[in-house]
Protein backbone atom coordinates (compact mmCIF):
# COMPACT_ATOMS: atom_id res chain seq x y z
CA UNK A 1 0.00 0.00 0.00
CA UNK A 2 1.03 3.62 -0.41
CA UNK A 3 2.01 5.55 2.72
CA UNK A 4 3.81 8.72 3.80
CA UNK A 5 6.62 8.23 6.30
CA UNK A 6 9.20 10.33 8.13
CA UNK A 7 12.51 9.18 9.58
CA UNK A 8 13.20 12.37 11.55
CA UNK A 9 11.52 15.63 12.50
CA UNK A 10 11.84 18.76 10.41
CA UNK A 11 10.35 20.32 7.31
CA UNK A 12 7.88 18.84 4.87
CA UNK A 13 10.80 17.81 2.67
CA UNK A 14 11.27 14.94 5.16
CA UNK A 15 8.07 13.28 3.96
CA UNK A 16 8.76 10.14 1.92
CA UNK A 17 6.13 8.51 -0.29
CA UNK A 18 6.68 4.75 -0.16
CA UNK A 19 5.04 1.35 -0.57
CA UNK A 20 4.66 -0.65 2.65
CA UNK A 21 2.77 -3.75 3.74
CA UNK A 22 -0.84 -3.47 4.80
CA UNK A 23 -1.19 -3.49 8.60
CA UNK A 24 -2.39 -6.67 10.28
CA UNK A 25 -5.44 -6.19 12.48
CA UNK A 26 -5.96 -7.37 16.05
CA UNK A 27 -9.18 -9.08 17.23
CA UNK A 28 -10.77 -5.75 18.27
CA UNK A 29 -9.70 -3.83 15.18
CA UNK A 30 -10.86 -3.31 11.62
CA UNK A 31 -8.89 -2.66 8.45
CA UNK A 32 -10.02 0.56 6.78
CA UNK A 33 -9.44 1.55 3.16
CA UNK A 34 -8.64 5.17 3.82
CA UNK A 35 -10.50 7.76 1.74
CA UNK A 36 -9.75 11.09 3.44
CA UNK A 37 -7.53 12.45 6.21
CA UNK A 38 -8.16 15.51 8.37
CA UNK A 39 -5.15 17.76 9.10
CA UNK A 40 -4.74 19.49 12.46
CA UNK A 41 -2.11 21.70 14.12
CA UNK A 42 -0.88 18.66 16.04
CA UNK A 43 0.16 17.09 12.72
CA UNK A 44 2.74 19.72 11.84
CA UNK A 45 3.82 20.16 15.47
CA UNK A 46 4.71 16.47 15.65
CA UNK A 47 6.34 16.53 12.22
CA UNK A 48 8.68 19.43 12.98
CA UNK A 49 9.52 18.83 16.67
CA UNK A 50 11.78 15.91 17.60
CA UNK A 51 10.79 16.04 21.27
CA UNK A 52 7.09 15.76 20.44
CA UNK A 53 7.74 13.12 17.78
CA UNK A 54 9.66 11.01 20.30
CA UNK A 55 7.02 11.54 22.99
CA UNK A 56 4.34 10.07 20.75
CA UNK A 57 6.19 7.52 18.62
CA UNK A 58 9.09 6.59 20.88
CA UNK A 59 11.90 5.07 18.83
CA UNK A 60 9.54 3.80 16.12
CA UNK A 61 11.04 4.86 12.80
CA UNK A 62 10.00 5.38 10.18
CA UNK A 63 6.80 6.91 11.54
CA UNK A 64 3.45 7.35 9.82
CA UNK A 65 1.70 10.47 11.10
CA UNK A 66 -1.98 11.35 11.27
CA UNK A 67 -5.00 10.68 13.47
CA UNK A 68 -8.17 11.70 11.61
CA UNK A 69 -9.63 9.45 8.95
CA UNK A 70 -12.72 8.45 7.04
CA UNK A 71 -12.94 5.32 4.93
CA UNK A 72 -14.50 1.93 4.24
CA UNK A 73 -14.00 -1.23 6.28
CA UNK A 74 -12.42 -4.05 4.27
CA UNK A 75 -11.69 -6.53 7.08
CA UNK A 76 -12.96 -7.06 10.62
CA UNK A 77 -11.22 -8.63 13.60
CA UNK A 78 -12.46 -11.82 15.23
CA UNK A 79 -14.06 -10.00 18.18
CA UNK A 80 -15.76 -7.25 16.16
CA UNK A 81 -19.57 -7.37 16.21
CA UNK A 82 -20.72 -3.76 15.73
CA UNK A 83 -19.14 -3.14 12.31
CA UNK A 84 -19.16 -5.04 9.02
CA UNK A 85 -17.14 -5.13 5.83
CA UNK A 86 -18.39 -2.33 3.62
CA UNK A 87 -19.29 0.07 6.45
CA UNK A 88 -18.17 3.66 5.95
CA UNK A 89 -16.60 4.86 9.20
CA UNK A 90 -14.72 7.81 10.67
CA UNK A 91 -12.80 8.58 13.82
CA UNK A 92 -9.70 9.88 15.55
CA UNK A 93 -7.29 6.96 15.83
CA UNK A 94 -4.94 6.51 18.81
CA UNK A 95 -4.23 10.13 19.68
CA UNK A 96 -1.83 9.15 22.46
CA UNK A 97 0.45 7.00 20.37
CA UNK A 98 0.86 6.36 16.68
CA UNK A 99 -2.15 7.04 14.49
CA UNK A 100 -0.57 5.71 11.28
CA UNK A 101 -3.25 7.47 9.25
CA UNK A 102 -1.18 8.83 6.32
CA UNK A 103 -1.66 5.55 4.49
CA UNK A 104 -3.93 3.77 2.06
CA UNK A 105 -4.98 1.25 4.72
CA UNK A 106 -5.27 1.78 8.47
CA UNK A 107 -5.79 -0.67 11.32
CA UNK A 108 -8.20 0.99 13.76
CA UNK A 109 -9.66 0.00 17.15
CA UNK A 110 -13.42 -0.27 16.81
CA UNK A 111 -13.97 1.75 20.00
CA UNK A 112 -12.53 4.80 18.20
CA UNK A 113 -15.02 4.68 15.32
CA UNK A 114 -18.56 5.51 14.29
CA UNK A 115 -20.48 4.96 11.08
CA UNK A 116 -20.62 7.91 8.72
CA UNK A 117 -24.23 9.08 8.34
CA UNK A 118 -25.87 8.78 4.94
CA UNK A 119 -25.34 11.90 2.88
CA UNK A 120 -22.10 12.90 4.62
CA UNK A 121 -19.02 12.80 2.38
CA UNK A 122 -15.74 11.17 3.35
CA UNK A 123 -14.18 14.64 3.29
CA UNK A 124 -16.72 16.15 5.70
CA UNK A 125 -16.46 13.08 7.93
CA UNK A 126 -12.65 13.26 8.07
CA UNK A 127 -12.91 16.94 8.97
CA UNK A 128 -15.29 16.16 11.85
CA UNK A 129 -12.96 14.11 14.00
CA UNK A 130 -10.23 15.49 16.31
CA UNK A 131 -11.44 19.10 16.13
CA UNK A 132 -15.09 18.18 16.62
CA UNK A 133 -14.21 15.73 19.40
CA UNK A 134 -12.23 18.41 21.18
CA UNK A 135 -15.09 20.88 21.03
CA UNK A 136 -17.66 18.30 22.14
CA UNK A 137 -15.60 16.97 25.05
CA UNK A 138 -14.77 20.47 26.28
CA UNK A 139 -18.25 21.95 26.05
CA UNK A 140 -20.61 19.09 26.86
CA UNK A 141 -19.39 18.81 30.44
CA UNK A 142 -18.78 22.51 31.10
CA UNK A 143 -21.67 24.59 29.77
CA UNK A 144 -25.45 24.62 29.87
CA UNK A 145 -28.33 26.51 28.28
CA UNK A 146 -28.20 30.32 28.67
CA UNK A 147 -24.56 30.35 29.74
CA UNK A 148 -22.51 33.23 28.32
CA UNK A 149 -19.62 31.59 26.51
CA UNK A 150 -16.55 33.11 24.85
CA UNK A 151 -14.83 30.99 22.20
CA UNK A 152 -11.49 32.29 20.98
CA UNK A 153 -10.38 31.75 17.38
CA UNK A 154 -13.88 30.90 16.25
CA UNK A 155 -12.91 30.54 12.60
CA UNK A 156 -10.42 27.75 13.27
CA UNK A 157 -10.92 24.00 13.18
CA UNK A 158 -11.85 23.54 16.84
CA UNK A 159 -13.42 26.99 17.10
CA UNK A 160 -15.96 26.64 14.32
CA UNK A 161 -17.18 23.33 15.75
CA UNK A 162 -17.22 24.80 19.27
CA UNK A 163 -19.51 27.63 18.16
CA UNK A 164 -22.00 25.24 16.63
CA UNK A 165 -21.96 22.83 19.56
CA UNK A 166 -22.30 25.64 22.12
CA UNK A 167 -25.30 26.98 20.20
CA UNK A 168 -26.86 23.51 20.08
CA UNK A 169 -26.51 23.42 23.89
CA UNK A 170 -28.40 26.71 24.18
CA UNK A 171 -25.54 29.03 25.10
CA UNK A 172 -25.10 32.71 24.26
CA UNK A 173 -21.94 32.60 22.16
CA UNK A 174 -19.30 35.30 21.80
CA UNK A 175 -16.32 34.68 19.55
CA UNK A 176 -13.11 36.37 18.45
CA UNK A 177 -11.62 36.41 14.98
CA UNK A 178 -10.50 38.89 12.34
CA UNK A 179 -12.99 41.11 10.52
CA UNK A 180 -12.56 38.98 7.38
CA UNK A 181 -14.30 36.10 9.19
CA UNK A 182 -17.20 38.09 10.68
CA UNK A 183 -19.86 36.84 8.28
CA UNK A 184 -18.62 33.27 8.55
CA UNK A 185 -18.90 33.30 12.35
CA UNK A 186 -22.30 34.97 12.27
CA UNK A 187 -23.47 32.27 9.85
CA UNK A 188 -22.49 29.67 12.48
CA UNK A 189 -24.76 31.35 15.02
CA UNK A 190 -22.41 33.65 16.94
CA UNK A 191 -24.40 36.15 19.03
CA UNK A 192 -21.55 38.64 19.51
CA UNK A 193 -18.51 39.00 17.28
CA UNK A 194 -15.25 40.60 18.42
CA UNK A 195 -12.60 41.67 15.91
CA UNK A 196 -9.47 40.99 17.96
CA UNK A 197 -7.44 43.37 15.80
CA UNK A 198 -9.63 46.35 16.67
CA UNK A 199 -11.00 45.47 20.12
CA UNK A 200 -9.59 43.96 23.27
CA UNK A 201 -12.03 41.30 24.33
CA UNK A 202 -11.27 41.94 28.00
CA UNK A 203 -12.59 45.50 27.54
CA UNK A 204 -15.73 44.40 25.69
CA UNK A 205 -17.14 41.45 27.67
CA UNK A 206 -17.44 40.55 31.34
CA UNK A 207 -19.30 38.30 33.76
CA UNK A 208 -18.99 35.25 31.52
CA UNK A 209 -19.71 31.69 32.56
CA UNK A 210 -17.12 29.99 30.38
CA UNK A 211 -14.15 30.81 28.13
CA UNK A 212 -12.63 28.35 25.65
CA UNK A 213 -8.97 29.33 25.16
CA UNK A 214 -6.85 28.19 22.21
CA UNK A 215 -3.72 30.28 22.83
CA UNK A 216 -2.41 30.30 26.42
CA UNK A 217 -0.17 33.31 27.22
CA UNK A 218 -1.78 36.75 27.48
CA UNK A 219 -5.05 35.55 25.94
CA UNK A 220 -5.46 33.00 28.71
CA UNK A 221 -4.47 35.50 31.37
CA UNK A 222 -6.95 38.10 30.12
CA UNK A 223 -9.66 35.45 29.78
CA UNK A 224 -9.53 34.95 33.54
CA UNK A 225 -10.47 38.61 33.97
CA UNK A 226 -13.80 38.33 32.11
CA UNK A 227 -15.23 35.27 33.89
CA UNK A 228 -17.52 35.51 36.88
CA UNK A 229 -16.62 33.92 40.19
CA UNK A 230 -16.99 30.12 39.98
CA UNK A 231 -16.92 30.39 36.19
CA UNK A 232 -14.47 28.36 34.12
CA UNK A 233 -11.65 29.02 31.70
CA UNK A 234 -10.51 25.94 29.81
CA UNK A 235 -7.32 25.98 27.75
CA UNK A 236 -6.16 23.32 25.29
CA UNK A 237 -2.58 24.24 24.22
CA UNK A 238 -0.78 23.03 27.35
CA UNK A 239 -1.38 22.05 30.98
CA UNK A 240 1.71 24.01 32.01
CA UNK A 241 0.07 27.19 33.25
CA UNK A 242 2.28 30.05 34.44
CA UNK A 243 2.39 30.91 38.14
CA UNK A 244 0.83 34.29 37.27
CA UNK A 245 -2.07 32.55 35.54
CA UNK A 246 -2.67 30.12 38.40
CA UNK A 247 -2.45 32.91 40.95
CA UNK A 248 -4.97 35.10 39.10
CA UNK A 249 -7.41 32.20 38.75
CA UNK A 250 -7.21 31.53 42.48
CA UNK A 251 -7.55 35.23 43.31
CA UNK A 252 -10.69 35.59 41.18
CA UNK A 253 -12.24 32.28 42.21
CA UNK A 254 -12.21 30.99 38.63
CA UNK A 255 -11.87 27.33 37.67
CA UNK A 256 -8.82 26.90 35.43
CA UNK A 257 -8.79 23.68 33.40
CA UNK A 258 -6.85 21.87 30.69
CA UNK A 259 -8.25 19.24 28.35
CA UNK A 260 -6.57 16.82 25.97
CA UNK A 261 -8.90 15.24 23.44
CA UNK A 262 -9.49 11.50 23.75
CA UNK A 263 -10.36 9.01 21.03
CA UNK A 264 -13.91 7.81 21.67
CA UNK A 265 -16.34 5.87 19.53
CA UNK A 266 -19.13 6.90 21.89
CA UNK A 267 -18.39 10.57 21.28
CA UNK A 268 -17.92 9.97 17.55
CA UNK A 269 -21.46 8.57 17.52
CA UNK A 270 -22.69 11.82 19.06
CA UNK A 271 -20.86 13.74 16.35
CA UNK A 272 -22.38 11.49 13.69
CA UNK A 273 -25.86 12.29 15.01
CA UNK A 274 -25.06 16.03 14.99
CA UNK A 275 -23.86 15.80 11.39
CA UNK A 276 -26.98 13.87 10.44
CA UNK A 277 -29.32 16.39 12.10
CA UNK A 278 -27.44 19.41 10.78
CA UNK A 279 -26.55 20.64 14.28
CA UNK A 280 -22.95 20.85 13.09
CA UNK A 281 -21.49 21.24 9.62
CA UNK A 282 -17.76 21.19 8.96
CA UNK A 283 -16.27 23.96 6.85
CA UNK A 284 -13.57 22.46 4.62
CA UNK A 285 -11.68 25.40 3.14
CA UNK A 286 -8.79 23.47 1.56
CA UNK A 287 -8.48 20.02 0.02
CA UNK A 288 -5.29 18.42 -1.24
CA UNK A 289 -4.26 15.25 -3.03
CA UNK A 290 -2.34 12.61 -1.10
CA UNK A 291 0.89 13.54 -2.89
CA UNK A 292 0.32 17.14 -1.78
CA UNK A 293 0.57 16.35 1.95
CA UNK A 294 3.47 18.78 2.32
CA UNK A 295 1.34 21.61 0.94
CA UNK A 296 -1.47 20.67 3.34
CA UNK A 297 0.96 20.90 6.27
CA UNK A 298 2.27 24.27 5.13
CA UNK A 299 -1.28 25.59 4.83
CA UNK A 300 -2.11 24.42 8.36
CA UNK A 301 1.19 25.80 9.65
CA UNK A 302 0.39 29.23 8.18
CA UNK A 303 -2.20 29.81 10.92
CA UNK A 304 -4.59 31.33 8.38
CA UNK A 305 -6.90 28.41 7.70
CA UNK A 306 -10.62 28.94 8.09
CA UNK A 307 -12.26 25.72 9.25
CA UNK A 308 -10.55 22.50 8.21
CA UNK A 309 -8.02 21.03 5.77
CA UNK A 310 -8.64 17.62 4.24
CA UNK A 311 -6.30 15.40 2.21
CA UNK A 312 -7.89 12.90 -0.18
CA UNK A 313 -6.16 9.54 0.00
CA UNK A 314 -8.12 7.60 -2.60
Amino acid sequence: MKAIIIDKSGGVENFKFVDVDKPAIKPNEVLIRNKAVGINPVDFKVRRNEHVLNAIYGDKRPAILGWDLAGTIEEVGDNVTDFEVGDNVFGMINFVGAGDVYAEYVAAPVNHLANIPNGISFQDAAASTLAALTALQVLESNIKARDKVLIHAGSGGVGHFAIQIAKSLGAFVISTSSEANREFLLSLGVDQFIDYRKEKFEEVVSDLDFVFDMFNGDVLLNSLKVVKKDGTVLSIPTPDFSEETKSLAQERGVNLKFHMVQSSGEDMLKIAKMLESGAIKPHVSHTFKFEEMGQAHLQQESGRTVGKIVVNVD
